[in-house]
């Protein structure tokens, strides 16, 4: 099978200046998905999604591809995974005549992954026939049963349709719930063309353990990361 790994990885960011170059353990964030996407046992093709020339150096450097760069419309604050993904296979179509089979979504942001985390998720998608989509998730450290908004200067449960006051039940007879947490997505090019949607309506989860679970958004996240993975990687 055509396994295709795309890793984007835009040069703009609010939180940290170029994070996708952020070190780690002295080696930049990007570094850590394209390793991951080359160790992997079933991905044979990995791609870095970039606009920007620093990155896609490094990126060529550890051992990734740059087809084509993005435009600069495409990285922007508020551009979202899709069209960016649906560009990049698009023109691996028509360019290339290159049609993946399984596209695999690697976020820089992950920097602790396992290939074998990978492997399985890819599997799982290959396994069911019938599922669009395959997004790794985990148990939230605190329970959407005890998040509330404000309406009109009063605490409003969010899970209220759940349960009658959900905020008390005891943590043992709280319900399993998962939050999405970035670290691996695995989806068919059919879900993206055709239901123009990374994700479409069929999801599988791939159960992670919560402390397997890093996403780098702000500062702190970052010295969070360094902290955490200085033996484990």
């Amino acid at each position: 099978m055509k396994i295709l790994t795309i890793i984007p990885a835009r040069g703009g960011s609010k939180g940290i200046k170029l994070k996708n170059l952020a070190k780690i353990n002295g080696k930049p964030l990007v570094a850590f998905s394209i390793e991951h996407s080359l160790a992997s046992k079933l991905i044979n093709r990995t791609i870095v999604s970039t606009d920007n020339e620093e990155i896609a150096k490094v990126s060529e450097k550890y051992g990734a591809e740059i087809p084509i760069f993005r435009s600069k419309e495409l990285a922007e604050d508020d551009v979202l995974d899709f069209p960016v993904f649906e560009h990049m296979l698009t023109y691996l179509k028509k360019e290339e005549n290159y049609e993946p089979d399984i596209v695999v979504h690697l976020r820089p942001t992950s920097p602790y992954r396992k290939p074998e985390w990978i492997d399985s998720a890819i599997n799982l998608l290959i396994e069911n026939s019938s599922a669009d989509s395959v997004r790794s998730v985990s148990e939230p450290s605190q329970h959407p049963y005890r998040i509330f908004e404000i309406k009109n200067k009063y605490l409003h449960p969010l899970m209220n349709e759940r349960h009658p006051e959900p905020y008390i039940l005891r943590r043992q007879d709280l319900p399993k719930m998962y939050y999405y947490n970035c670290v691996i997505d695995v989806t068919k090019p059919s879900t993206i063309f055709n239901k123009k949607s990374m994700t479409g309506d069929k999801m599988l989860p791939y159960l992670m353990n919560m402390e397997d679970s890093i996403d780098i958004d702000a500062k702190v996240d970052l010295e969070f990361a360094r902290f955490y993975l200085k033996d484990r990687i």
